[in-house]
């Protein structure tokens, strides 16, 4: 009988051409084992993935009783670490959901500096996709929508607003905003 379960990923590891981590978050809940809980356990984990898919022409491996999935992208390498039993194409899709989201909100250009400078929509993004091992999102569009959308509800506190005006005024506008978000 098969495991149903929402639950479908232990992690989301990224990492550049090195093998040296950019992003990795684990998912431990719902999982019959607790692997990797430790940053020395995930680092060593990380670095034997990677010797092992650096020169690899597939996309999936069965590593350390696990499906790991991986999308290499200029210099930076994307895994996908699902449960042994997980169906393939689902762990495919959600992966191919995340990179291309990623590819769409760095403008096509995914290398570890465009990462690294736009840490926050990366991990928003990967937030968006996954929540806690739960595959909520494989739309690419959708991803990037719920992502972009966010960084319209930050407050514009720019200084060129500011230096076109009073600080009174300045202050009865951030008072403003402040309530709107209140009352979002």
């Amino acid at each position: 009988m098969a495991n149903l379960s929402l639950y479908t990923v232990r992690a989301v590891v990224v990492m550049d051409g090195d093998g040296n981590r950019l992003i990795a978050k684990y998912y431990n809940r719902g999982q019959n084992v607790q692997s990797y809980k430790t940053l020395k356990e995930q680092q060593k984990f990380e670095s034997e993935l990677f010797s092992k898919t650096r020169k690899s022409n597939s996309e999936i491996v069965l590593y350390d009783g696990q499906t790991v999935l991986f999308k290499y992208v200029n210099d930076v390498y994307f895994y996908l670490v699902g449960n042994p039993e997980e169906n393939e194409l689902l762990l495919g899709a959600v992966l191919n959901g995340l990179v291309e989201a990623i590819s769409q909100l760095l403008k096509y250009n995914i290398d570890k500096r465009s990462v690294l400078d736009n840490l926050d929509m990366v991990v928003l993004a990967l937030d968006e996709t996954i929540d806690d091992g739960i595959a909520l999102e494989t739309d690419p569009n959708a991803i990037a929508a719920n992502v972009s959308k966010r960084g319209v509800d930050t407050i514009d506190v720019s200084l060129s607003n500011f230096n076109e005006q009073t600080v009174m005024d300045a202050y009865k506008l951030a008072k403003e905003r402040f309530n709107l978000a209140l009352l979002r």
